[in-house]
């Protein structure tokens, strides 16, 4: 079985920043993607941010140079630095990856974390 497990969510102003964690744990021979995504009150979630095999990362347009993805394979670790944030980045924070574990490949989710943005 594979977990997600966030962290580093919380309350910040208008053009601070936070760094999410995401560390995945389990009988996990291989990790193909992990991505954030979030979902804000009554909107669907959208896809944030993702880094693949190789380090190939992709960013959703609203978050391109304010947001980084970066992950830490020894660790299976995903972070997500956010600066400059604004009031419309606040949503529950997912992570989500692809993971090849005990023989099966399949999709995981994280619990969430909530971000905040408010003066």
């Amino acid at each position: 079985q594979v977990q997600l497990v966030e962290s580093g969510g919380g309350l910040v102003q208008p053009g601070g920043s936070l760094r999410l964690s995401c560390a995945a744990t389990g009988s996990i021979s291989r990790i193909n993607s992990m991505d954030w995504y979030r979902q804000a009150p009554g909107k669907q979630r959208e896809l944030v941010a993702q880094i693949i095999s190789g380090g190939r990362t992709n960013y959703a347009d609203s978050v391109k140079g304010r947001f980084t993805i970066s992950r830490d394979n020894a660790k299976n670790t995903v972070y997500l630095q956010m600066n400059s944030l604004k009031p419309e980045d606040t949503a529950v924070y997912y992570c989500h990856a692809f993971v090849l574990a005990l023989g099966s490949e399949r999709y995981y989710w994280g619990q969430g974390t909530q971000v905040t943005v408010s003066s």
